[in-house]
């Protein structure tokens, strides 16, 4: 089958698509994608009886004329997610970069929203496949996408790009990110440089984190571009903890988040917003009124008097390194760091969570508590840093300390589940 003829089945379907037989919805066309764990091949049939109206599949051996036989079902995927990109010719946004790009997207949406109809990754699909599912769900009422775009190793970028076409783009910041797969933090560059490469060589406008020494030596080949720094005089009368504040362009802007790295998403957010005209008073409203979710630089205050720092989504070296910067400023009341375990990072493991102890036992008064085999196996010689091999013996810890009228971070990589350890402060 043809492409431009899947494409009208597409359309048929009115642009409905499973990936998965557990949540079909009726009528769609059903991708039988496979992986390491799974292969959707088997639930071909099982996908039409639930209510779909084709599927999909690139291993089918029977005769079922509502089974579409492919070469490829994640390249025709990606190819239909392409081709539907074209035919409406909606504006791009790519965000990449090693921190912030799913609080940017959400803080991006929110701006544009006040002035456009804009449609952006749900959730964090920013991957080889949530990203055609992301543009498969567009429609000619929208007039923008913001497309998170996401990458574990070099050329995913590059690929994410040929299936998006982005029209802008911004990367957010070069940090030690999948290290595993990146080998260092040059590797992070070159990878995220290839939303760069893409504008470059397609005549797109990139917007450039000028507070970054690794992007503004990447950019300086770009011939559009617009520039932004959270040091610019534009912002004045900066807060960060516990919660952000500002002046720009004479009105005061606040927000719920905390810490420069999420003054730096703001910033984005205006940039690109004021670049498309949407006006400051409409900008900051969006700003005020966005609260994160999903244990994203949530700040809760429990009922034993404490402030939680809820950043447990995700961790690598260089947001830890960010977050308990931020943290360090909240001398008000006596301070806690728990971390857990960063994953993905290769030989440079014990390095890394070495130098995040020692940035622990540099911060006065703060007492460190960290979780997980990594952390266990550093050297520590400071009191005030206690460690554990797991989550259990921790959590034991905490409940015969019964921390109260504290200041409390959370932070780990997502398999640690931070955000476990919320009911014991």
């Amino acid at each position: 089958m043809h492409l431009d003829e899947l494409y009208q089945l597409f359309i048929k379907a009115n642009q409905l698509v499973s990936t998965d037989t557990r949540q079909i919805k009726p009528a769609s066309l059903f991708f039988a994608l496979k992986g390491p764990n799974f292969n959707g091949n088997l639930f071909v049939e099982e996908a039409l009886e639930k209510g779909a109206m084709y599927s999909i599949s690139d291993e089918y051996k029977g005769d079922n004329p509502r089974v579409i036989l492919v070469v490829d079902v994640l390249k025709i995927l990606q190819d239909l997610a392409n081709y539907h990109r074209k035919q409406l010719g909606i504006k791009v946004i790519g965000i990449g970069g090693s921190n912030g790009k799913t609080t940017t997207k959400e803080l991006l949406h929110a701006c544009m929203s006040k002035a456009f109809n804009v449609f952006s990754t749900v959730g964090n699909l920013n991957n080889h496949i949530g990203v055609p599912l992301t543009l498969l769900q567009l429609t000619s009422k929208h007039q923008f996408a913001i497309v998170e775009l996401g990458a574990n190793k070099g050329g995913d970028i590059e690929e994410l790009c040929l299936i998006a076409e982005p029209d802008f783009g911004v990367i957010t910041n070069i940090g030690k990110e999948h290290l595993e797969g990146f080998g260092d933090i040059e590797g992070v560059a070159k990878a995220e440089s290839e939303l760069y490469d893409y504008l470059l060589k397609n005549n797109g406008h990139s917007f450039v984190n000028e507070d970054d020494f690794w992007l503004m030596n990447m950019s300086k080949r770009l011939k559009h571009k617009t520039g932004y720094s959270i040091y610019s005089n534009q912002y004045s009368n900066v807060q960060l903890v516990p919660q952000i504040s500002f002046n720009y362009n004479e009105l005061l802007f606040q927000s719920p988040l905390f810490g420069a790295h999420n003054l730096q998403n703001i910033v984005v957010a205006i940039t690109i917003s004021d670049y498309f005209g949407v006006k400051t008073e409409l900008i900051k409203e969006a700003i005020a009124a966005y609260y994160p979710q999903n244990n994203r630089s949530q700040i809760i205050q429990t009922d034993k008097g404490n402030t939680l720092l809820m950043d447990a989504y995700n961790a690598n070296p260089s947001s830890v390194e960010s977050a308990l910067k931020t943290f360090s400023a909240m001398r008000d009341k006596p301070q806690f760091a728990v971390l857990g375990d960063m994953f993905e990072l290769g030989s440079h493991e014990a390095d890394e969570h070495q130098a995040i102890l020692d940035l622990c036992a540099s911060i006065p008064g703060l007492n460190a508590i960290l979780v997980g085999n990594a952390f266990n196996s550093c050297q520590n010689t400071n009191t005030n840093i206690i460690t554990f091999a797991n989550k259990e013996d921790a959590m034991q810890y905490f409940e015969e300390m019964n921390v109260r009228n504290s200041n409390v971070l959370l932070k780990g990589s997502r398999s640690m589940k931070m955000e476990g350890f919320k009911t014991m402060f």
